[in-house]
């Protein structure tokens, strides 16, 4: 509950929970972790204390924990007493103690704490860096003029700065920051554009960076390609973002860039993805010249928006009306498929089905089969959806069950759900979604005991169910 609730920013919480338990050496880097994200150092004083009452001052876990705390509170004499203290060092507490010079603006100690991690073996990380670079940003330019270059060429030494795109955008800002903007145009050349354009970045989760390193570009003479557009246009669609998005759009028209297919595709995969799919169909109805890949795009934009019978629609004009070449892929049919699934259609979705393998000889693929069981899950054809997936190959039949676990759930069927689950469980053995949903399940139709056996069989086993999450864009942020 500890962890829980301080991964999840309830941190009040989590002291409150710590007032009627004892803590350990796993416990309190949490609760410390909490302190650090309130506003009164108070309470973590308060469990440095029991720390020492405790007898947990040697556990090199701990210890990191309270330098850390101190760091980010800013109590630079607090930080180094504890670093002094600690019998054993890791490269988090050198970066913690870093960052408390940092925090600061004490450079001269955070650099020479630097060569002492250097002389005594341990490598510096990204997050050291961007620890000293945030130091000098409250310098002025001459002090930075002087040490900030041979940071950076330290860092292009070590390879970090290939690597960490938070780093990247430290570097960049500071140099814009002093306008030192022939530095900043060769850095943004040589890094930068690269970070932007390489999609890696926004699918681990880098999106705020990428669209952190954009509006840095922008700011200087270099003007970004369609390849870098789409890209940040792809971070503004994870993040859900529709009014940085329609701020991207209004500089592709300055930009005179609407018209690259590329741009374009991201444009409608951007609005489908933020819930506007009018948006969404306004940008393909400006495409003059559309291939394949724009008509897919917007037969899948109508299918996650459960437009099904618009997705059809859109389909047959392609495939007839147009004359459209070459002829509908197994991608395409996966959007109208999934269309039909969203919305219920039942006849279409089958008569597709048979249609692409008989008329275009389109093998179906997991993505094809899956969405016939989730239909047929929708509309109660449960026992038929069993016996489709019993007929798949084993290597579907993983995928399959899946979407008539879900199904079942929605039907409250308990039979056919404790069949499900036994087949999730022997894919995915060391996964607690199948027995969280499982005890759902149980608990939706008042088994209460079998739904506690479920929940303590992902205690037995030791497994951790994933937090949910959310986001919601408030004054563009």
């Amino acid at each position: 509950m500890i962890r829980d609730s301080t991964n999840n920013g309830f941190f009040t919480q989590t002291l409150n929970i710590y007032r009627v338990c004892h803590g350990n050496n796993l416990t309190y880097p949490l609760l410390l972790k909490a302190c650090a994200n309130l506003p009164s150092i108070q309470h973590g004083t308060m469990l440095h204390g029991h720390v020492l009452k405790f007898g947990f001052q040697a556990d090199t876990f701990v210890q990191t924990s309270l330098v850390g705390m101190y760091s980010k509170c800013s109590h630079v004499a607090s930080t180094r007493q504890v670093f002094d203290e600690m019998p054993q060092r890791s490269v988090v507490s050198w970066n913690a103690m870093v960052s408390a010079y940092s925090r600061g603006s004490l450079m001269d100690q955070a650099l020479t704490l630097l060569k002492e991690i250097w002389v005594l073996g341990f490598e510096p990380t990204a997050s050291t860096f961007v620890s000293i670079l945030s130091g000098y940003s409250n310098l002025d330019s001459f002090g930075f003029h002087l040490l900030g270059k041979s940071i950076h060429y330290c860092l292009i030494k070590l390879g970090i700065v290939y690597l960490e795109v938070s780093l990247a955008y430290s570097l960049m800002g500071m140099y814009v920051q002093f306008c030192l903007m022939d530095e900043a145009r060769k850095f943004l050349k040589e890094h930068v554009i690269m970070h932007i354009n390489d999609c890696r970045n926004v699918h681990s989760g880098h999106t705020g960076e990428a669209l952190d390193l954009f509006r840095s570009m922008i700011r200087t003479d270099i003007r970004p390609n369609g390849a870098t557009l789409a890209t940040v246009l792809s971070a503004c669609a994870a993040l859900g973002s529709l009014s940085i998005g329609q701020e991207i759009e209004e500089y592709i028209f300055l930009s005179g860039l609407e018209s690259e297919q590329q741009v374009q595709m991201s444009l409608i995969h951007m609005y489908s993805k933020c819930g506007s799919i009018m948006k969404a169909r306004e940008v393909s109805e400006r495409v003059t010249d559309k291939d394949l890949t724009v008509w897919t795009s917007m037969i899948n934009s109508y299918a996650i928006h459960g437009m099904g019978n618009e997705a059809i629609s859109l389909f047959h004009k392609m495939t007839t009306a147009e004359g459209i070449m070459p002829l509908p892929d197994a991608i395409a049919y996966t959007s109208v498929l999934l269309a039909c699934s969203h919305s219920g259609l039942v006849e279409e979705r089958l008569k597709y089905f048979k249609s692409m393998q008989k008329d275009f000889e389109i093998a179906p693929t997991v993505e094809h089969c899956t969405c016939l069981i989730d239909l047929l899950g929708r509309v109660s054809q449960l026992h038929l959806a069993l016996d489709a997936i019993q007929g798949m190959p084993p290597e579907v039949q993983a995928q399959a069950w899946g979407p008539l676990f879900d199904a079942c759930g929605i039907h409250g069927n308990v039979e056919l759900g404790e069949i499900a689950t036994v087949r999730l469980l022997d894919s995915s053995p060391g996964s607690s979604e199948s027995y969280v949903l499982m005890a759902n399940l149980y608990a939706s139709l008042g088994k209460w005991k079998e739904a506690h056996m479920m929940r303590n069989l992902i205690d037995g086993k030791g497994l951790v169910k994933e937090c949910g999450w959310s986001q919601v864009e408030v004054s563009g942020s």
